[in-house]
């Protein structure tokens, strides 16, 4: 899951990004405001959250948060400000935003807040099965046939990608991109890392992998239908 972060205090940002991180999204910061429009208007169909701070420089969040409805108006938006008073959230969520959260604000309410904009936002099921293997996000939990996997938050993220995209080529470059969030040509040998570990703890013996090769171009999980 990938969140866009326009915010131009770098302590902050910073806290964010290292924060939802630590949680398996993949993040984007930009520190000024014509800089977050051009990265949502370019990815408008990538990002599940954006995190929009109200007053920065160059364009403000009222004006990015308009162009970005003008666009899609599906993404969830979240406008974290120091500004304060009712008319400022009433003016805020009447511009498109989806919610409005007072700086400073704890970290646990702000992740609460955006799980709770993701599960209104996405219509698929939290739940993600192919081949006896089965993830539910909500719980974070993995099993095979019903026993417990224990997998580390990147190749649960990983995993959740595929699963996501099951029955489709996920192609390497894009694994990059949504899993590492990295945009440029980077060794993403770092893939095949993750990919011979989960099948090590999801594959059967004797049978072809869960994960197949698609040769030259990623990887793929077979759809059940």
């Amino acid at each position: 899951m990938r969140i866009l972060i326009v915010e131009d205090e770098t302590s902050i940002a910073n806290f964010l990004r290292d924060g939802l991180e630590e949680e398996g999204f993949a993040v984007d910061v930009a520190d000024n405001g014509k800089k977050g429009l051009q990265l949502a208007l370019d990815n408008i169909e990538e990002y599940d959250v954006i995190l929009l701070d109200w007053m920065l420089p160059g364009l403000n969040g009222i004006e990015i948060c308009r162009n970005i409805r003008l666009e899609n108006k599906a993404v969830p938006i979240i406008f974290l400000t120091a500004k304060d008073t009712v008319d400022d959230a009433v003016f805020g969520l009447e511009t498109g935003a989806n919610d409005y959260i007072r700086k400073p604000f704890s970290f646990e309410e702000l992740l609460a807040r955006i799980r709770v904009l993701m599960r209104k936002n996405i219509t698929e099921l939290v739940v993600f099965s192919a081949a006896g293997i089965e993830m539910n996000i909500e719980k974070h939990t993995v099993t095979k046939k019903g026993k417990a996997v224990e997998l580390t938050q990147k190749e649960f993220s990983l995993l959740e990608y595929f699963l996501r995209n099951k029955g489709k080529v996920c192609r390497r470059t894009r694994i990059i991109e949504k899993v590492w969030d990295i945009h440029f040509d980077y060794d993403n040998s770092v893939i095949d890392v993750y990919i011979n570990a989960l099948r090590k703890k999801l594959d059967e013996p004797c049978q072809p992998s869960f994960i197949s090769t698609v040769r030259g171009v990623g990887y793929k999980i077979e759809s059940d239908e």
